[in-house]
């Protein structure tokens, strides 16, 4: 059985539709990624499949149980991550964990169980009795996540849970999910860092404008949408070499800003031509999960 499905999904807001008919299933052990730039409808996705929202049509299922009907019994095994870290100032790292398991039900005596392991797991056992306000950024970052597993759920819904962190705590977020994969868990993840989505996520889906316009595994996604070889060229006369020679020495040319990309299969021609010119900086790489966003979505600014 599908950890959670969702067919048919609608939802609009003062005669808008932000949510336009996508259909998402997420299978057992899987971490599932939903990309998208800012509006496309992500954080209200989120919001529909907990059944904080309620869809205009469409029908959601967790675990069996319909969503929002019988919501509150399905969230009982699920772990939710926010976008913003909500946790309480007044309480220290051990007291937030013990509060929150009181909302699930659970004795005082299982939740005091679960503690220990929980900060071990957040690399906060040396900080349990520290006030929140005493913990920097990424480590209130892992006590949201530790808090989001005091219940043991089946399911984890993550909204871009690593905004603002520095590379270290990133990396160690990273460490901590795939452990979570690891155990059996299904992660379902939001992200604006499509590196993160290449590395965590077994499967996809971009969304835009209320829609899913892909999906698939990163792979596929590369695969399908992209050429395999991306020149970046960038520096004073760049965009001159770009109008006199990308287009006949590569594919696809973008301009972005000082910037060129020279998407191919063969770059064998566009590099010699490249070496031949010391006054452009360029930039060889295999072309990833972000070239595809953006040729999907678009290089303008959303807001």
């Amino acid at each position: 059985m599908a950890s959670l499905t969702a067919h048919a999904l609608r939802k609009s807001y003062g005669g808008r539709e932000v949510i336009a008919g996508i259909d998402l299933e997420l299978r057992p052990g899987e971490c599932f990624g939903l990309l998208g730039p800012n509006g496309a409808g992500k954080t209200t996705t989120l919001r529909l499949c907990l059944g904080l929202t309620e869809p205009d049509s469409g029908t959601i299922s967790m675990f069996g149980m319909p969503v929002p009907r019988a919501a509150r019994e399905a969230r009982a095994r699920v772990g939710v991550v926010p976008q913003i870290d909500n946790l309480d100032p007044d309480f220290t790292a051990r007291e937030n964990l013990l509060v929150y398991g009181r909302y699930f039900g659970m004795s005082d005596a299982r939740i005091a169980a679960r503690v220990p392991a929980l900060l071990e797991f957040a690399g906060l056992a040396n900080r349990a009795d520290d006030n929140i306000k005493a913990l920097s950024g990424g480590m209130k970052r892992r006590l949201t996540l530790a808090r989001a597993l005091i219940n043991d759920p089946a399911l984890i819904f993550l909204d871009e849970p690593t905004t603002g962190l520095d590379p270290q705590a990133r990396h160690l977020i990273w460490e901590r999910l795939r452990q979570l994969l690891a155990q059996g868990k299904t992660i379902f993840l939001t992200t604006h860092f499509m590196d993160e989505a290449e590395r965590l996520c077994h499967r996809l889906a971009i969304m835009d404008r209320g829609r899913v316009i892909a999906s698939g595994s990163p792979r596929e996604l590369i695969r399908a949408h992209i050429e395999p070889q991306v020149v970046e060229v960038f520096g004073d006369g760049a965009a001159a070499w770009a109008n006199a020679h990308g287009a006949s020495l590569s594919e696809r040319c973008e301009k972005t800003g000082d910037t060129t990309f020279c998407y191919a299969r063969n770059v064998g021609p566009l590099l010699q031509d490249l070496e031949a010119r010391p006054e452009l900086r360029y930039l060889h790489r295999p072309a990833n999960l972000e070239d595809v966003f953006l040729r999907l979505t678009g290089r303008d600014l959303r807001d």
